[in-house]
């Protein structure tokens, strides 16, 4: 397999950028509900269904690489493969509430600085944007692969 093209990943993200979720349960992001539409997940109708994963789904299927098409975030622990010299554009998988639960998050890897990693990721604050989260939360980095 061919790998990524993280450029393109990136670019692609980054038009995503400020992507916000409507307030309240009633109205909802178009765009929001197109990620999950995109990758088979046709039964969500909320944007209050955590969509990081989808987010991260979605940017990875319109660029031809490999994804999960699942919601949880810890199903990128067995996409790509595993690195720990992170580019930008690469897939960082961390945990969350605590490490042994199944709840994560995921995004595309910024940069680290000092005891952060900076994550390109949707449902960020209930957007699209370029948050730091602390590099004691993560996971595993992975390098995304084109699908065949």
């Amino acid at each position: 397999m061919e790998v990524n093209n993280k450029y393109n990943i990136i670019k692609t993200a980054l038009a995503e950028f400020g992507i916000t979720e409507k307030p309240g349960i009633e109205d909802n992001s178009p765009r929001i509900l197109e990620y999950f539409k995109e990758i088979g997940q046709t039964w969500v109708k909320t944007d209050e269904t955590a969509w990081c994963s989808a987010f991260v789904n979605f940017i990875a299927k319109v660029t031809g690489h490999e994804y999960t098409g699942k919601l949880n975030a810890r199903s990128w622990l067995d996409v790509g493969e595993d690195t720990d010299k992170p580019e930008v554009g690469d897939i960082v998988v961390l945990w969350r509430e605590d490490p042994d639960s199944w709840k994560g998050h995921v995004g595309f890897f910024i940069k680290t600085l000092g005891n952060y990693v900076w994550i390109l990721g949707g449902n960020q604050g209930n957007k699209v944007q370029i948050s730091r989260y602390p590099l004691s939360r993560l996971l595993s980095y992975r390098v995304l692969r084109f699908k065949s």
